[in-house]
């Protein structure tokens, strides 16, 4: 046998579904289309969604990112980001006359009703997330007297609350499902009449693209995570990797950030995105892989995503007026 056949195969295995999320694309046609409607420049507040590349795109449009309302000229044409924003950011949006286009994703908006209905049954909210992230800060702003923000199962066991039968939670839609699990686990232990959503909080993206990454992670020597440090559901995807066992995971924003020495002895790499990610991101990878060997591709599909969601009913208004299509 020659030194070339005993050398092991380069394959890498793609985790399906990656990537955009409904939320997201909604979120980013949203910028898209207001900018065909009205023109630049539009305003959004915050980073449209967590991810680099997406915004220095939709910059290159015409889109100027700012961190408050406040840096929004009077009179202007402002996007509230997919995170969700607090009731003072649209009371302040009035104040300065401004037009806004909602574009937090409809399943964040499901949190904030959860939020305030628990909080019109005077209950304390337990809120399981992670401080200063977008999301976590407009769901607080929706019930701020009765939200108590908890980061894992340890602060879970040491929050306070003024009747522990008078208890419910919610959480973050990005969070890693296991571990948010552990956390209601621990709440439940301290409050045994402990209310909860209807439904999961945590997004069926997150959840089903940390499924993926688990169908993939224990045949990778090596998993690569496409996606922005401030991307809470891409960061989670590279614990979930290490957890289910890929002996090694990283989180790039591209290609140019894969660092070589992380092949050495790698014959499998497991390859994923987080739920902000445009796909040509990933194909770029793909591609800087290939190049070095790895040519042997498998897409390993975990769930099928059809879902969905229409855009801001205050921007279709408008295109339907100018004539512009919504897709």
């Amino acid at each position: 046998m020659t030194e070339t056949s005993a050398r092991p195969s380069k394959r890498v295995l793609v985790a399906k579904p990656r990537g955009y999320c409904a939320g997201v694309d909604r979120a980013v046609l949203t910028v898209e289309k207001a900018l065909e409607a009205y023109g630049a420049p539009v305003y959004v507040r915050k980073q449209i969604v967590h991810n680099a590349h997406v915004v220095r795109t939709l910059e290159q449009q015409g889109a100027i990112f700012v961190d408050e309302t406040e840096q929004v000229p009077e009179g202007a044409t402002v996007v509230f980001s997919a995170h969700g924003v607090a009731p003072t950011v649209h009371a302040e949006a009035r104040v300065r006359q401004l037009k806004t286009i909602d574009a937090t994703c409809p399943l964040v908006t499901k949190v904030h009703m959860e939020a305030k209905r628990f909080a019109a049954d005077d209950l304390d909210i337990v809120l399981i997330g992670h401080e200063g992230h977008e999301e976590v800060v407009g769901t607080t702003g929706q019930a701020p007297q009765h939200i108590h923000l908890v980061d894992g199962a340890e602060e879970a066991s040491q929050v306070e609350v003024r009747d522990p039968a008078k208890v419910a939670y919610l959480s973050q839609t990005t969070l890693s499902v296991d571990e948010t699990n552990v956390t209601v686990d621990a709440l439940r232990r301290r409050f045994p009449l402990l209310q909860g959503p209807p439904s999961a909080d945590i997004c069926y993206a997150t959840q089903n693209r940390q499924v993926a990454v688990k169908e993939i992670a224990g045949a990778s020597d090596l998993v690569l995570v496409v996606g922005s440090r401030n991307s809470s559901n891409s960061v989670r995807l590279v614990e979930v990797a290490l957890d289910a066992g890929a002996k090694a995971a990283h989180l790039v924003d591209d290609a140019s950030e894969i660092d070589e020495s992380w092949l050495e002895g790698v014959s499998t790499v497991g390859l994923t995105s987080g739920a902000s990610v445009p796909e040509t991101l990933v194909q770029q990878v793909m591609q800087w892989l290939a190049a070095r060997g790895y040519v042997d591709v498998d897409e390993v599909e975990s769930a099928q995503e059809h879902l969905l969601f229409a855009l801001p009913p205050e921007l279709r208004r408008d295109l339907r007026v100018r004539g512009i299509a919504e897709s």
